[in-house]
């Protein structure tokens, strides 16, 4: 499931990708299949970084044919093990929400980006969140979850307080916000519940089929019910 459109970050053969907060390593996956790119997958999560591994090379290897390499770190996002500047561009997704000291992540995207570069930043979007935390106290009190939902004006303006530019945004995964919502009503761990699990299947298989009605249906639905919003900035060169 790919939340950054790559399209819009205008990758170049040559350039260097940081995914950071990879996780499973769903975007370094997509990213390897842009010719000539050196991607690099961070996360401070161990058991996250070997299913990456192990899920990179079995789509390497049964997947889209890889054009770029690609390499995994264990780091954290408030210190970096970067130089300045290592970056042509940056994916941070569905990470932000989980960091206390947000600003000084912001910054650390900032400083590992070049010059010219673009930033692609994803965070839950503020009214399917804001259900979410409204229908269980387990999903907003989990440990290592969500600290914070960002209004759109508060997390675009703590990257543009940097200097980057916002050229673009949209909005990602509507057909997934009514199952988190059936989740939380659930219980965040109750993935065995009727609904919860039906929707699953339904969401598994659109995933791997993608029957244009549901593809329709998703694009249309994403203005209003997108669970991710997807924000694009440009580092001054």
């Amino acid at each position: 499931m790919i939340t950054i459109d790559y399209n819009r970050l205008e990758i170049r053969p040559g350039q260097k990708i940081l995914d950071m907060g990879c996780g499973a390593g769903r975007h370094i996956c997509g990213a390897c299949t842009r010719p000539g790119v050196t991607v690099v997958g961070a996360d401070i999560n161990i058991a996250d970084l070997a299913t990456a591994d192990e899920r990179i090379r079995l789509h390497e290897q049964y997947g889209e044919p890889y054009q770029g390499r690609w390499a995994l770190c264990a780091a954290s996002i408030l210190e970096l093990p970067f130089a300045d500047h290592s970056f042509d561009h940056v994916i941070c997704s569905e990470v932000m929400e989980h960091i206390i000291d947000d600003k000084k992540a912001a910054g650390e995207l900032f400083r590992t980006l070049k010059p010219g570069g673009s930033l692609a930043v994803s965070v839950p979007r503020y009214f399917p969140e804001k259900i979410c935390w409204a229908l269980s106290e387990t999903y907003c009190n989990t440990p290592g979850g969500h600290v914070r939902i960002y209004p759109r004006k508060q997390i675009t303006g703590l990257f543009e307080s940097l200097g980057l530019k916002l050229t673009r945004r949209h909005w990602a995964h509507s057909l997934h916000s009514p199952y988190w919502w059936l989740k939380c009503l659930a219980g965040p761990e109750n993935d065995s519940a009727a609904p919860v699990a039906a929707y699953h299947r339904f969401l598994t298989w659109d995933l791997m089929k993608k029957p244009k009605i549901t593809r329709a249906a998703d694009r249309l639905l994403n203005p209003v019910l997108g669970k991710s919003l997807v924000l694009y900035f440009r580092k001054a060169a």
